[in-house]
């Protein structure tokens, strides 16, 4: 699947259509195509509190995080692509906390 066609014009992914099995890959993939400097707005759900963490293990500095909405049933977050990733890992699929 093509990531690029996940953000609209406006910068914003909605990834509440898809399955939690799929959100975290399809997040993840998105956000290691940006180029440095660039950025997207997740919406989602939920607050994707277990994706922070992830993205905290495996690109520690790489990236910013700004909540832009988070209330109960919606969740916007600004994610920014801050530096190079150097090797390129591939996304580990997790699920969404139960969510």
């Amino acid at each position: 699947m093509q990531t690029n066609n996940l953000i609209g014009p406006d910068k914003v992914m909605d990834v509440r259509p898809f399955p939690c099995s799929e959100k975290h890959g399809l997040i993840i993939k998105t956000w290691m195509e940006l180029p440095v400097g660039d950025h997207f707005i997740l919406f989602n759900d939920h607050d994707p509190v277990p994706l922070r963490y992830q993205f905290a293990a495996q690109w520690p500095e790489c990236f910013a995080w700004e909540h832009l909405v988070n209330l109960p049933g919606e969740a916007r977050v600004k994610i920014t692509k801050l530096k190079p990733l150097g090797e390129r890992a591939e996304p580990v699929a997790t699920a969404c906390g139960g969510h």
